[in-house]
């Protein structure tokens, strides 16, 4: 999969903006949930602002590519490290090592809940260029990228549900929303746990995208 960068690196930029406005200048880290197979967000920010980066990938497959992504780039090796997460169940857990501690999580969830409605995507975009006939796939990802049980919407609530656990150790949580009729839905899990909130607005020429950050207060005891 190549993914355009420009739209990739835009989510960049905006995590390093609520660094900027927490006052955070030291050594920076960051966990990207799904890096992929081609670790495109780490690269961006080890390439832009030098910032040490750890990928988490469920699938073995694209942990082997993004590693080898990483050791075909001279210096890139010293500032992104590539974990495999052996646990369906879970996002942080078995990632995030004790005493660790993240300046920031991002996360390109898969968005389908389905390969069949995946395809069905695709094709219509297909169309909409004119180009249904010659039909292939516009996105080349392992199918845990593209697609999973309940969609973007139940991936993030999951992860909203767990991140409370780390929230010690992370500290903005993000995640990009391509729907964003599951925002009210994502507001709501994140109000019952009393997290700080925003969604950060991108766009790239007709392209609009959005990210949802989110932090908790330390005074607070986790559930």
């Amino acid at each position: 999969m190549c993914p355009p960068v420009p739209g990739r690196a835009d989510y960049i930029h905006y995590i390093a903006d609520l660094l900027e406005e927490d006052g955070i200048n030291t050594t920076i880290k960051g966990l990207d949930i799904g890096v992929g197979a081609n670790c495109i967000y780490p690269i961006l920010g080890a390439k832009i602002y030098n910032w040490k980066m750890v990928g988490a990938e469920i699938d073995a497959n694209a942990v082997a590519a993004a590693k080898a992504n990483v050791n075909a780039t001279p210096g890139l090796k010293e500032f992104i490290e590539i974990r495999h997460q052996e646990e369906n169940a879970y996002i942080f857990k078995g990632i995030v090592k004790e005493g660790e501690v993240y300046q920031f999580a991002m996360c390109n969830p898969p968005f389908h809940t389905s390969k069949e409605a995946a395809t069905k995507g695709t094709m219509l975009k297909l169309k909409n260029l004119g180009l249904e006939k010659s039909f292939a796939l516009n996105f080349g990802g392992q199918a845990n990228e593209l697609f999973c049980n309940g969609g973007e919407a139940l991936f993030i609530k999951r992860m909203i549900k767990e991140s409370i656990h780390y929230r010690c150790q992370i500290g903005w949580f993000t995640s990009l929303v391509s729907k964003k009729e599951n925002l009210p839905n994502i507001y709501k899990q994140l109000n019952k746990l009393k997290a700080t909130h925003k969604t950060i607005e991108m766009k790239q020429g007709n392209k609009q995208s959005r990210f949802v950050a989110w932090k908790f207060d330390l005074n607070r005891k986790g559930r």
